[in-house]
């Protein structure tokens, strides 16, 4: 078991000093610079993309399944390798990168959360400083966008063919309601509404145009150009997609039989950890279930794995495409040596990892976003920091102040997340977060996950699945078997072994507890007004 030399705690705390004394610095250096040139922005980001689905992350996938598009961002960039999502779920993510703050501060802790038209936003701190915003894609945040001068978005999560959108200038209906019709693949629309935006904008001045494509979410409906991508290819399956090894609670907890007869058989199963093959044989997707000569279960596995990947990555398949489609505007426009552009997703997805898909868990499949970043004042630097890539934490709460600060805009208050402009700059040499911390709301809507929260340090990830709906908007009510799990991310990467239950953790888990609660209080993040959560919690915080 791996020591720590010095408490992390101690190590958040001189983070968190160095943070004040970097922002103050910062806050000198802007209001000598702030009538400097301000570079463009495009924020190309997709909905559930993995960065294993990502070919320059070099995954199992990348052997048979390439980006090329997105990937040139990581070789005239620099390449985030910790990045994640406060959050792991669209609605929460997306108002965590528009307002640069923790779910429980601005509100939308769930899916069925709107986001509250009067809060500060990236956006609105960009228009106020000048730049031309827009919008153009996926929103999923319920109320009307503000901050931006355009805006042409799907309703809640649109269609794959023939999308309708909803733009500025026309009677605003929330959730699925309105819109007008726009022949073709969603993908390639939303890239030319948005190219049809650049060529349209003011000429002299700076802009911010987020590109929010709906792919690769499910149910997923490949471009007609894609149907047969592919088809004769076996895709490379994960190990743990047949063996779980010790991953996830104690049996005990799997087979409870109190949580089975509330939530149903599904329930059941999918704890047992047949959560792909449950999804493929109890819902119709978009090409049909499976059909198989043999129902042996590693055939069945095997087959639900592969139509799975196949289906997800046709559909990125577009969006690496049109992520070309926006580069070569650039580069044809004379616009790439002053304009920042970021490809990413709102969080990542499991593709078969522990037999699981979806997000919402705390595992690293779910939480890791792709973060790849060209930015054209690394590229005239003296050491040329690009084709670099960055290890250190990072969180989807920190991307609005860091586009604030690389326009030149000292990010508010109110913004919780941390400027990470000198990762840009000199990704080798620039510091990180010690850890992050992660709270998933929704307990059990759609895909019985247990509302949990929990720590990832540089080494090691602590969670506690208190399994209760609380005040969570649109959780379900019953409860479900508190338990803990603990992972050592540098010896075992994959999250296969839940150390909690051995006695050798003991310090360990003391330590990690301590850092959470440290984190907890740093954002505000109380358990003291949720009476049933502070009793789960006095039962199970020292089992």
């Amino acid at each position: 078991m791996m020591k720590f030399n010095k408490t992390i705690k101690s190590k958040l705390q001189a983070s968190l000093k160095a943070t004040v004394i970097a922002s103050i610095m910062c806050g000198s250096v802007m209001a000598n610079t702030v009538n400097a040139k301000q570079p463009n922005i495009i924020f190309i980001m997709s909905d559930d993309h993995a960065a294993n689905a990502v070919s320059s992350y070099q995954s199992r996938l990348s052997k048979v399944f390439k980006t090329p598009n997105i990937d040139r961002l990581a070789t005239e960039g620099v390449r985030f390798n910790g990045m994640y999502a406060n959050n792991s779920i669209c609605t929460p993510s997306r108002a965590a990168i528009l307002t640069g703050q923790y779910s429980h501060t601005n509100g939308v802790r769930t899916l069925a959360d709107p986001l509250d038209r009067k809060k500060d936003n990236v956006a609105k701190q960009l228009k106020n400083a000048g730049y031309q915003t827009a919008i153009v894609g996926k929103w999923h945040l319920k109320t009307e966008p503000s901050g931006f001068d355009y805006y042409n978005v799907l309703p809640n999560q649109g269609d794959y063919f023939d999308p309708k959108l909803k733009e500025i200038g026309k009677k605003w209906k929330n959730g699925q309601m309105g819109g007008e019709v726009y022949p073709g693949y969603v993908t390639d629309v939303i890239t030319d509404l948005s190219i049809d935006w650049l060529n349209e904008r003011e000429q002299d001045k700076p802009f911010m145009l987020m590109i929010h494509h709906k792919a690769p979410h499910g149910l997923w409906e490949p471009a007609k150009r894609h149907e047969n991508f592919l088809a004769d290819v076996h895709i490379p399956e994960p190990d743990s997609l047949y063996n779980r090894g010790k991953h996830g609670p104690t049996d005990a907890v799997i087979i409870d039989g109190k949580a089975g007869q509330q939530f149903g058989s599904s329930v059941s199963r999918r704890m047992e950890g047949r959560g792909l093959v449950t999804r493929m044989l109890d819902e119709t997707w978009p090409t049909g279930t499976l059909k198989l000569d043999s129902y042996d279960w590693n055939t069945v596995v095997s087959a639900a794995y592969q139509k799975y990947l196949k289906e997800y990555l046709r559909t990125i398949k577009a969006i690496d495409e049109n992520v070309g489609r926006v580069l070569d505007y650039l580069d044809a426009n004379g616009l790439t040596e002053e304009t920042i552009v970021i490809y990413t997703s709102d969080q990542g997805m499991m593709l078969g990892e522990h037999d699981y898909y979806d997000k919402r868990w705390i595992y690293e499949e779910s939480i890791q976003m792709p973060f790849l970043v060209r930015y054209p004042q690394a590229q005239s630097t003296k050491t040329k920091n690009v084709g670099k890539t960055t290890d250190e934490l990072f969180m989807n709460l920190d991307i609005a102040p860091t586009l604030l600060d690389v326009a030149g805009i000292k990010p508010p208050k109110s913004m919780q997340g941390q400027s990470f402009k000198s990762a840009l700059l000199n990704p080798e040499q620039a510091k990180g977060r010690e850890a992050i911390y992660y709270r998933y709301w929704l307990h059990m809507t759609h895909h019985y996950v247990p509302a949990h929260y929990g720590v990832r340090t540089k080494t090691h990830k602590l969670s506690f699945f208190y399994g209760l709906a609380l005040d969570a908007n649109g959780a379900m009510p019953a409860a479900t078997p508190p338990y803990w799990e603990l992972y050592d991310l540098e010896n075992d990467p994959k999250e296969m072994t839940n150390l909690y239950p051995e006695k050798s953790s003991a310090s360990l888990k003391s330590e990690l507890k301590k850092v959470l609660n440290m984190l907890k209080q740093e954002v505000g993040d109380s358990d003291e007004m949720y009476p049933e959560l502070m009793a789960v919690k006095a039962e199970h915080w020292n089992k």
